[in-house]
């Protein structure tokens, strides 16, 4: 090699080993670096990281090799301005030569004898291949590593945020740690011990993967919803009880209305097979709206929330129930009155049509009115006396020619 070969080559070298230098203290000093050597790893990510740790070692130790012939080469150099011939053949053996003496941990096994690593060389351009390749190694471990951290760090920051604001509430409503809450917490307190300790063992793909966070998040809303629901309730705990009363009012009146109604069907509907009206429904309310009341005043809001929800739906329920008996039993009443009316009706516009003496009218007018007037009242017949009755002023009004 020429002297101004030489001179070109370590040129080359040095800017080189400037940026080799550079990019080895920017790994070092990355954010994922000091994150991965500050935490306590486990599992998959402690194992990746040790593998990277040594990976870095014998990293610097190749480049620490491959400086120190560069800084010999260049000290030869620049004893003399004009380097004479054997010179030459040094700086050549240095600079394109086997010079660069490989760690230990970086000769292969098949070169490695039963005392140990036999000694290896490698040129400066072979050693910078094979730092680049554990560059290469080493970024990716740390960049993996930095990169899930990156996705599951802030979202766990959230959820954990998430959980003691629902804490606070729950506290709040009742004073005692809430049993669905306490279940979330120790998941979220595992899951948040794997994010921080071994956020690879999440990765997959590619990408790490959230949805175990996403689950919890998930719980952690519904059950804040359930608790800013029983907050609601308790703020306008007044409001609510006055309205379940008025239900429970209006079950009390449905209900004595439903068993006189069913009282007067047994005295004036024949067979009337309607089933006995339910009784007491409101009595019960009042005494579930007790229980509550003490619930209420041990300050247990979480579980007088529950109750009160409970107590809303049985009263709502039972107030349809004690309108359907008054239906059943009014009904029928009611069916007599329209079977009664029917009746009065046919016979005035009898009347007007001049039918009213008419023999046949008369009977079946009458033995229709015996029976929708005597107590207890067979509806079925009825039903049918008043039908014939209503077909037979019908045939007549058709016979006379005599319009409606």
């Amino acid at each position: 090699m020429s002297r101004e070969g030489v001179d070109h080559a370590l040129r080359r070298l040095r800017d080189e080993r400037d940026r080799i230098s550079a990019s080895l203290l920017d790994l070092d000093g990355h954010h994922g670096s000091r994150l991965l050597e500050g935490a306590r790893l486990t599992g998959e990510t402690w194992r990746r990281w040790e593998n990277a740790k040594a990976g870095m070692l014998a990293l610097w130790t190749l480049f620490e090799a491959y400086q120190r012939v560069l800084d010999t080469a260049t000290e030869l150099r620049e004893r003399s301005r004009h380097p004479d011939a054997d010179t030459l053949v040094e700086l050549s053996a240095l600079l394109s030569g086997p010079s660069v003496e490989l760690p230990e941990e970086e000769v292969p096994l098949r070169e490695r004898t039963l005392l140990g690593p036999r000694g290896r060389r490698v040129t400066l351009e072979e050693a910078v291949t094979l730092m680049i390749d554990a560059f290469e190694f080493v970024k990716g471990e740390v960049a993996a590593a930095d990169a899930a951290w990156s996705e599951l760090l802030m979202p766990l920051a959230e959820v954990e945020q998430c959980w003691r604001e629902t804490a606070r509430l729950a506290h709040s409503l009742d004073g005692t740690r809430h049993p669905d809450l306490d279940r979330i917490g120790r998941e979220l307190t595992a899951l948040g011990r794997v994010v921080r300790t071994d956020p690879l063992s999440l990765v997959k793909n590619g990408r790490a993967d959230t949805s175990r966070l996403d689950r919890v998040r998930s719980a952690l809303t519904a059950l804040g919803d359930e608790l800013a629901g029983v907050a609601r309730i308790r703020d306008a705990y007044e409001q609510h009880v006055a309205r379940v009363t008025a239900t429970i009012e209006e079950v009390e009146e449905t209900e004595r209305r439903a068993l006189e109604a069913y009282a007067t069907v047994l005295v004036k509907i024949q067979s009337p097979n309607v089933p006995e009206p339910a009784r007491d429904l409101a009595v019960r309310l009042r005494d579930r709206l007790t229980a509550l009341e003490r619930l209420r005043e041990a300050g247990r809001w979480v579980e007088a929330a529950g109750r009160f929800a409970e107590l809303e739906r049985a009263a709502e329920e039972a107030l349809t129930r004690a309108c359907g008996d008054l239906r059943l039993s009014a009904g029928l009443l009611d069916r007599r009155a329209e079977l009664r009316g029917r009746l009065e009706a046919y016979r005035a516009k009898a009347a007007r049509l001049g039918m009213d003496e008419d023999e046949r009218l008369a009977a079946l007018y009458g033995a229709a009115r015996d029976v929708l007037w005597t107590a207890p009242c067979d509806l079925r017949a009825a039903t049918a006396m008043v039908k014939e009755y209503l077909h037979a002023v019908s045939a007549c009004e058709k016979e006379t020619g005599t319009p409606r």
